[in-house]
């Protein structure tokens, strides 16, 4: 499936950031992104590179109202010698495929996401920063879009890719973090949806998270389900 690429006009160019130091994490992202669309009964079709911009989703799209949503989380790491080099993508690629299948969602081909991936990074490699400590992270995403209330698995998806530069996550780069056990709340539990890396279960690990960061602490260490241990 030949991937078609819009380049973003000079006017719709972003600034790069000037200072390495100041990128932060999840803010900045580059000119372009990959997309795809899935019908069933016709599967996955139009992949295509455009520039960066907003998504346009009707108010029922079934995303939106009943969790259909997963993405994946890699990075991309410029080399001493200047390459730009991907970590173990495709095991990225193969997890989500594997939470797809448990919210009922279409699997992706794995060599056409790579290409699309390899294509964006190659188009907006620019972006890709120098300094140690920071890399490129990528956040491939598939989303339910058919407009349709009631419960089932949605018949129309949108997959993307959108890439952007950043440092650390934590604050605290590599040096150690502190982590707040919690007993009183959990994030998966056998037979759940934890394994998936869907956003609901992130969104139901945030109260925790706020608890914790009121108390002087990064991270929490989820127990348990069942024995809380």
């Amino acid at each position: 499936m030949e991937i078609s690429i819009t380049k973003a006009k000079p006017a719709q160019l972003k600034p790069k950031p000037e200072d390495e130091s100041q990128l932060g994490f999840g803010d900045i992202f580059t000119d372009h992104m990959f997309l795809m669309d899935y019908e069933a009964g016709k599967g996955w079709f139009n992949p295509r590179i455009e520039p960066y911009g907003d998504l346009c989703f009707d108010p029922a799209a079934m995303g939106l109202h009943y969790g259909q949503e997963i993405f994946e989380g890699l990075k991309a790491y410029r080399g001493k010698n200047g390459g730009i080099y991907l970590f173990r993508a495709r095991d990225n690629v193969a997890r989500l495929n594997r939470s797809a299948q448990r919210l009922c969602m279409p699997e992706v081909d794995t060599d056409l996401v790579m290409e699309g991936l390899k294509k964006l990074i190659e188009l907006d490699q620019e972006w890709v920063p120098r300094s140690r400590g920071t890399s490129l992270y990528i956040r491939p995403t598939m989303i339910a879009t058919e407009p349709h209330l009631g419960v089932r698995p949605s018949n129309t998806y949108v997959f993307y890719i959108i890439i952007g530069p950043v440092a650390a996550y934590y604050k605290e780069g590599l040096n150690p973090v502190k982590i707040w056990v919690e007993t009183e709340y959990v994030r998966a539990a056998p037979g759940g949806t934890g394994e998936a890396k869907t956003s609901g279960n992130y969104a139901a690990s945030l109260l925790a998270a706020e608890k914790a960061k009121e108390k002087g602490f990064t991270q929490v260490l989820w127990l348990d389900a069942v024995e809380r241990k």
